[in-house]
């Protein structure tokens, strides 16, 4: 994984990591979509839960709502989907 997500890769795959997130290392400013997925895929189960409703928390204070969190066991992988106000 990259040092830091680039706005670029972010607006591609309309994702980017509760990692990144939490660290600073990710520029949403000019994301241009309402919705997007942050990812957590370190620790396990209610870790990577804990992770991704941290970084939707920390999103919140630029304008975005929490809208769902899913867990995808085939894949060991939590999304936190959000919404821009």
């Amino acid at each position: 994984m990259p040092a830091a997500e680039t706005p670029e890769q972010i607006t591609r795959t309309r994702t980017v990591t509760a990692r990144a997130i939490l660290q600073g290392k990710a520029d949403l400013r000019t994301y241009p979509y309402r919705l997007l997925a942050v990812v957590s895929h370190h620790g396990l189960g209610g870790d990577q839960v804990s992770e991704a409703v941290a970084a939707a928390e920390v999103l919140g204070q630029f304008g975005w709502d929490l809208v769902n969190v899913s867990e995808f066991a085939s894949n060991r992988i939590v999304y936190a989907f959000l919404r821009k106000r």
